[in-house]
């Protein structure tokens, strides 16, 4: 049994650690040549350092030139030190000139000029459980801030990455407002268990799994959980910092093999208290429509005429319509000399392009902090937000089949046949399996609401000068319940009518104590951390649900009272689950001379998923950097402004599995059964479901990364270039089982290897900087190459396809020496003279059949790329973005499904398919004819703002009227709604890559919007 220990206990190692500490601090002494850090002075003198706009300087060294004494700034630009009044104070930071400060009082401030216009590779950047000067970094880290964010309507904070960050893709799986978005980070890396990044939001790890119920299948599949980060508000974000390579991520352990994603919220901010009204109004519509036989097309393509059914109609233009979208947020900010708080609220209201679908979300967050005791010893923030999203969606289940989802009706359907009869009724199809798309809409209603409360607490405490003491306590709450009803219908898909309610409950908390401590002596600098984490996660459901329910529009719908009318279906059922992590990290970073650095760190993490004899895994890291550009052979160059090389090597862990998975299960069931008595009564027996392994352990990843950072001609170009090579290793599968055992399958760690490797980069440039006129642009770029490899069986299959006919069929294959997800189909050749499809014979029986499938290249795509400027003219703003993809491909099952024999059989037809004289009776079947690459550029998104200064109205700052547009073009040979998508089509828990199934299109968005500063 997996024993717990008690974290409590680690506050009996603190003493310990602070007696190891202060004996180093004591040791450094020694090695100080002239003066001793603790001389001895009169008072503690206290100072915020800032630069040029007022915003705070993290890091800055604060030295008193009398007596040598030292300290450095802290987040919020504070400091304190021991001085005397008349005594002076140097103060020096990276990129900005030494200043020099004669102390006349108890309280100092210091505003720091900058050395460089501009001067990227000197900010501060977040990284795991505190930040660095990004010029002290040796991980391959990238930091987004808000005014790189891509404008918009942006429900999700992971969209706001899209086309930033070099080595990010973001696909979505869905265009439905809120749907989930698949976030991969160098590649995927896994075969079952998620590529999914950790997201950590102002210090408090998500955990991946769904916060929203799932749908039920009542007929037309099941309705995918939505994206679990959509309860955030975008305007309240104030950083997104991405750790790529295991160096930055590996402090992170069991959680970080797919990346890290640092989310900041906003904070006050020296100045003036700032009131800020956004609002903006949108207005969306089908990316694209499909390129269907229209009704005078179908007629003359030599149908049947019982197949003309004497009308015309464009079922895309009637289930898609132009929906109109609204947002409102409000926020206060303040900062005071002892503290900083910052408030929001905000409504987000946004139509879907198909009909009754939408997502409403109300937000609201408050951020504050505070300091205490003398010289601010003990500084307490808390950040709270709380969110009320309710959605409404449409019946199209990816796991529907091949006849249960809205949009394929809508595609397949006759275009002579009517919407509504002569008596002002919904057209009856009178088909199996293919029904009036709008009589769907109608009879089907899915609502879902669900509330989040995510929130911490931090209190930093200063033991020592340098030292201090971190405790971090987060809870992040959800109930969700989501109502979904079938109507009594006139269709084969539940007729009696069937209803559902189902709820979730996630909890998650989070307690962490952590010491970090700060040295300097000569040309050394130290940062040391240590600490101790403690989270638990729970998860329980409850559904239930009737049949036989009353009419639509009879009484009380089954939402408001289960009980009006109805069967129930028994039995109701529900599920809890549980699983802790504890954990254990420390870090090293050294700097000498601020030219040589190094970071090194140690996670060990203990699972309660993992088996008995691996319940911790240990994940290393260590990187090395260089800052040539401090060298004396460049500190004088004209050309190099900045330029440091750096390389990592390190390991972390994926333990997205099942819970339970390594624990044996069983059941009693007719089919173990035996007869036990005269009377022969079966009596029931017990089954074996699950096969234990108490050796299972996480799957590690292992990660190389070698990086350059540069700037030169005073930033005219500036970025960095990495090249990585991260290879997954003991992936967890569920494989065939050994002979003799219970079950046929087991849980186990196979020697097999899914290997990741390229080149990304990030180049800039301020192309203009004047006092009218600012231009700047910045290119990124990644390339990927993924290869299997060692996998202990011939294959593994997923991806399932739907289509008539198709059932169990598979379009992903896992196989040695290819690229995960692979396809696997037959290869289609042409058309004969007949209109017969031609596959080629790979066996050579002069059959066409399973052995005759092959391999093709994958959905990976080789080489994904953004392009971002921006530029300011006087009052005006206009920023531009592209983004695009080459090398990958997509199964468009949706053109399977509107194939070539659906004129055979009363339904529409793709017209490239008509077009190709294939014959009526071509028979459906999975092959390179719906292969299609997946190559595009997209113009993702174009902003045109104008800022008035209102300098008549002492109480109003500033107004920012905008126009943007979003997806306003995409160049790509692809056929179907959008090549950037990936429906979720897995087989037995394996990632299926690359499959379109009717997918709910992308929308292009015109934005109208104002931000309003007070």
């Amino acid at each position: 049994m997996y024993h717990k220990i008690n974290f409590f206990k680690f506050k009996k190692l603190i003493p310990i650690a602070l007696i190891f500490l202060v004996a180093n601090h004591a040791e450094a002494k020694e090695f100080t040549t002239s003066h001793s850090i603790f001389s001895q002075v009169n008072e503690t003198i206290s100072g915020t350092v800032v630069d040029q706009e007022g915003s705070v300087i993290d890091g800055a060294r604060v030295t008193v030139v009398e007596t040598g004494a030292a300290t450095v700034t802290d987040s919020s630009g504070n400091f304190t030190i021991s001085a005397s009044v008349g005594q002076t104070l140097s103060i020096s930071y990276d990129g900005y000139e030494v200043q020099k400060v004669k102390i006349t009082s108890s309280s100092v401030s210091v505003k720091l000029k900058s050395k460089k216009e501009a001067a990227s590779i000197e900010e501060v950047t977040l990284v795991g459980y505190g930040s660095q000067k990004k010029s002290d970094l040796t991980g391959a880290v990238s930091q987004l801030k808000e005014s790189q964010f891509k404008e918009g309507m942006n429900i999700s904070v992971d969209n706001l990455m899209q086309g930033k960050i070099a080595g990010v893709r973001i696909v979505q799986s869905s265009g439905e407002p809120g749907a989930g978005v698949n976030v991969s980070i160098r590649g995927i890396g896994s075969i079952r268990s998620g590529s999914t990044p950790l997201f950590v939001v102002d210090g408090v790890p998500l955990s991946n799994e769904s916060v929203s119920a799932t749908g039920p299948n009542v007929g037309l599949g099941n309705a995918q959980a939505k994206n679990p980060l959509n309860f955030l508000n975008t305007s309240d974000i104030e950083s997104i910092t991405v750790l790529k390579d295991a160096s930055a991520s590996a402090i992170y352990g069991a959680r970080g093999s797919n990346g890290v994603v640092l989310i900041t919220t906003k904070r006050g901010k020296k100045g003036e208290p700032m009131f800020t009204y956004d609002t903006y109004l949108g207005f969306s519509s089908v990316i694209k429509k499909l390129d269907l036989l229209t009704a005078d097309q179908y007629r003359a393509a030599g149908i049947d005429k019982l197949y003309d059914h004497g009308g015309n109609t464009d079922w895309q233009d009637e289930i898609y319509r132009n929906a109109v979208s609204s947002n409102h947020s409000v926020s206060f900010s303040k900062s005071t000399d002892t503290g900083n708080y910052f408030a929001s609220i905000s409504h987000m209201d946004q139509d879907g392009i198909v009909l009754n679908s939408s997502f409403k979300r109300t937000t609201a967050r408050l951020n504050a902090e505070e300091s205490f005791f003398d010289n601010k010893r003990l500084k307490v923030k808390l950040n709270l937000t709380a969110s009320d999203i309710n959605e409404t969606g449409i019946p199209n289940g990816a796991n529907a089949g091949s006849d249960g989802q809205v949009i394929i009706h809508a595609l397949m359907a006759n275009p002579t046949r009517s919407v509504y009869d002569q008596n002002g009724n919904y057209t009856n199809f009178n088909m199996n399996a293919h029904y009036n798309p709008l009589y769907l809409l109608s009879l089907y209603s899915d609502k879902t609401n669900t509330f989040r409360v995510l929130g911490n607490t931090e209190a930093t405490l200063r033991i020592l000068p340098g030292l201090n003491y971190k405790f971090n306590l987060g809870i992040d709450k959800t109930m969700s319940e989501r109502n979904t009803t079938m109507y009594p219908n006139i269709t084969d898909r539940t007729p009696n009518g069937l209803y559902v309610q189902a709820n979730l409950e996630s909890l998650n908390v989070l307690l962490e104590h952590y010491l970090t401590y700060d040295f300097h002596f000569d040309k050394h600098a130290f940062n040391v951390l240590g600490g101790f984490s403690y989270q638990k996660f729970k998860f329980s459901g409850t559904y239930f649900g009737l049949e036989n329910i009353a009419a639509q529009g009879a009484g009380i719908s089954p939402e408001i009272n289960p009980g009006y009318s109805g069967k129930p279906i028994v039995p109701a059922a529900g599920y809890a689950q549980e699983n802790e992590l504890q954990s254990y990290f420390g870090r090293v970073n050294y700097n000498f001379d601020k030219k040589y650095l190094l970071t090194a760190s140690l996670r060990a993490d203990g699972s309660t998923r993992f088996g008995l004899n691996n319940k911790y895994g240990y994940f290393p890291s260590v990187a090395v950097g260089w800052t040539m550009s401090n060298e004396n052979f460049l500190k004088d160059s004209q050309i190099v402004n900045e330029l440091k090389l750096r390389g990592s090597w390190g390991q972390t862990g994926n333990q997205e599995v099942p819970n339970k998975i390594t624990q044996a299960s069983s059941s009693l069931a007719q089919s173990a059964g035996y007869y036990l008595y005269d009377n022969l009564n079966l009596v029931n027996g017990v089954l074996v479901n699950r096969t234990p392994n108490p050796d299972l352990k996480w799957e590690v990843v292992e990660q190389t990364n070698i990086g350059a950072d540069f700037s030169l001609w005073k930033n005219k170009l500036y970025g960095s270039l990495e090249y990585y090579n991260k290879t997954t290793k003991d992936p967890i599968l569920n494989i065939p089982s050994g002979p003799l055992s219970p079950t046929s399958t087991i849980w186990k760690n196979v020697d097999a290897q899914i290997v990741n490797k390229g080149f990304e980069f990030t180049l800039g440039s301020e192309i203009i900087k004047n006092e009218n006129f600012t231009w700047t642009m910045d290119v990124n770029g990644t390339t990927v190459n993924n290869v299997v490899k060692n996998l202990p069986v011939s294959a593994i299959y997923s991806g399932e396809v739907s289509g008539p006919g198709l059932s169990g069929v598979t379009a992903n294959i896992y196989r040695n020496g290819y690229e995960a997800g692979s396809f696997f189909m037959l290869h289609y050749l042409g058309v004969d003279a007949n209109g017969k499809y031609i596959y080629e014979d790979v066996d050579g029986d002069g059959k066409i059949g399973p052995n005759d499938r092959k391999i093709f290249e994958g959905a990976i795509p080789n080489f994904t790329f953004g392009i971002n400027s921006y530029m300011k003219y006087k009052k005006f703003d206009f920023a531009f973005s592209f983004i695009g993809q080459t090398g990958g491909y997509l199964v468009n099952n949706t053109a399977l499904d509107l194939n070539i024999n659906n004129l055979a059989s009363d339904r529409n037809v793709l017209k490239n398919f008509y077009d190709s004289g294939a014959s009526f009776t071509n028979q459906p079947q999975l092959s390179s004819l719906y292969l299609e690459k997946s190559d595009f550029i997209r113009l993702n998104n174009v902003r045109l703002g104008y800022t008035f200064d209102i300098n008549q109205l002492k109480f109003l700052r500033s107004i920012n009227l905008y126009v943007s547009a979003q997806n306003l073009f995409t160049i790509t040979s692809y056929t179907g709604y959008d090549p950037l998508v990936d429906t979720n089509k897995q087989v037995g828990g394996n990632q299926s890559l690359g499959i379109d199934y009717t997918t709910y299109p992308s929308a292009k968005t015109f934005i109208l919007g104002a931000t309003v500063k007070f």
